[in-house]
């Protein structure tokens, strides 16, 4: 028999350890809302209108009836869209760094090349670290080329390492002795295209090591496709190939190369919801830039790839930074449309805002978080006065543009570093650029503009155009000086 006293005893200590439990789930609730899992899911040369869904519901050509991406089409669906979302360069490794850095590429570099080491500066694995020590970050899939330091010497925990185009197939490694032109317009491989099978399968495996341990994690899948080459399943080809000519200049194979990266997609998804941690796992979507120009073996009088935007990859036009930018998660009201400008550059506050640190004050940041507009998709803009989104590439294109609100203005330069053109367009209104220059209409505008952007280059010691010491001006009669 217990006596009376020793049965007191133990119901105290068992009330005593119900109250223990019940303020650790309290305290673990606490942590996981505040720190609560990020997927970003980067895609490459992938244009701002190429999805089955509409990016802006006001636009009708924001969408293509032939491709499918049934997965991220219930992403927009059970997400947030931003109509005005932008790579932060028209080419891949310039955004990877800025994406990685929180920088603008007039700050880390506008080409492959750059001097800046990404692990010397600020990175998104140290800032949500720097939020909550547990998190776990991964890095799967295309690093970029030229980017000096290694994933984890930027703070990422798990890699695939320095990978590149080659890595995800390139003509050389794919059996072709040149560039694109010399070998076939696509490739079939059935196994693994684009390695966009092989990148999901390590992407889940983080995420349920991470889940299964109850560990917060980052977790970064920045895909191959639809970089060239063009490479897909035979099935999925034959399926494209059977709906006819495609509505604009891409082929078939690149339609199925995009259909089986949104069914790989389509399986992190699920995993999310098969692990159980949904509402507390935000998924971000986009591109390192705009779709390509053309498209091996397409139609080159056929619509561009890129409709309705003016331009595409490797240049500072719409077509080249506006790219399909989505976000679902906690909080984030299911099928919302946002017109807030927003760029790569702001994932890294916006995730550490996230995770629970407090606002970031960093000399070489560029980015500045979104979560309100996340909140509010009501919200018009982040900053009262607006503030600018800045977009630098003298070297290759001898271009710099910068918008600020509805505005945006581009410039080119000479030869020998003095600007050549500006135009100006109300990018807000609509995104077609092409016949609506508004400079001569609003000259003060732009000359603000102007004067906006070229004091941000100078702040940030960025690149010059390339100075030809050959360069004559020519005068308005043809002649030299």
């Amino acid at each position: 028999m217990i006596a009376p006293s020793m049965m007191t005893f133990s119901l105290s200590r068992l009330k005593a350890t119900v109250s223990l439990l019940l303020a650790i789930f309290t305290v673990n609730q606490a942590i996981s809302a505040e720190s609560p899992n990020i997927v970003l899911i980067l895609t490459d040369d992938h244009g701002w209108s190429q999805l089955s869904e509409l990016m802006d519901p006001s636009l009708e050509s924001s969408k293509s009836d032939y491709l499918e991406t049934p997965n991220l089409q219930h992403l927009i669906k059970s997400g947030m869209r931003f109509t005005n979302g932008y790579s932060p360069a028209p080419l891949c490794t310039p955004t990877r760094r800025s994406i990685l850095c929180g920088t603008s590429a007039a700050r880390s570099g506008s080409e492959f090349k750059s001097s800046w080491i990404p692990a010397e500066h600020l990175t998104i694995p140290k800032a949500l670290k720097a939020a909550n020590p547990d998190y776990r970050c991964a890095h799967f899939g295309k690093w970029g080329e030229n980017m000096i330091s290694t994933p984890e010497e930027c703070g990422y925990d798990a890699s695939d390492g320095e990978t590149g185009n080659n890595t995800g197939g390139m003509p050389k490694s794919l059996g072709v002795d040149g560039s694109h032109g010399d070998g076939p317009p696509h490739f079939i491989d059935n196994q693994d295209p684009k390695r966009t099978r092989s990148m999901t399968d390590r992407s889940i495996s983080f995420m349920q090591k991470q889940e299964k341990e109850g560990i917060p994690f980052y977790l970064q899948a920045s895909y191959y496709a639809q970089h060239l080459s063009v490479v897909c399943t035979a099935e999925t080809l034959k399926k494209y190939e059977a709906k006819g000519t495609p509505d604009r200049g891409y082929t078939p194979a690149w339609a199925a190369m995009l259909e089986e990266l949104d069914r790989e997609i389509g399986r992190l998804f699920d995993t999310i919801d098969n692990l159980g941690i949904a509402d507390e796992t935000y998924i971000f979507f986009t591109a390192d830039n705009g779709g390509r120009g053309t498209i091996p073996g397409g139609n080159v009088n056929s619509t561009p790839p890129n409709f309705p935007l003016t331009g595409a990859k490797h240049s500072l036009f719409e077509g080249g930074i506006r790219v399909p930018f989505i976000v679902k998660g906690p909080e984030i009201e299911a099928g919302s449309v946002s017109s807030v400008p927003v760029v790569g550059y702001d994932f890294l506050p916006t995730f550490h805002e996230l995770a629970g640190g407090q606002k970031l004050t960093h000399p070489n940041l560029d980015g500045l978080s979104f979560v309100s507009a996340l909140r509010n998709p009501d919200m018009a803009r982040l900053t009262d006065p607006p503030r600018a989104l800045y977009f630098h590439r003298p070297i290759s294109k001898r271009e710099s543009a910068i918008r600020v609100g509805d505005h945006k203005l581009r410039i080119t330069w000479q030869g020998n570093g003095v600007v050549r053109s500006r135009e100006l367009y109300d990018v807000a209104g609509s995104p077609v650029e092409e016949g609506k220059n508004l400079i001569e209409q609003q000259p003060d505008l732009a000359a603000t503009l102007e004067g906006k952007l070229l004091s941000y280059l100078e702040l940030v010691d960025a690149e010059k155009p390339i100075v030809n010491p050959k360069f004559k001006k020519k005068t308005k009669q043809g002649k030299t000086k």
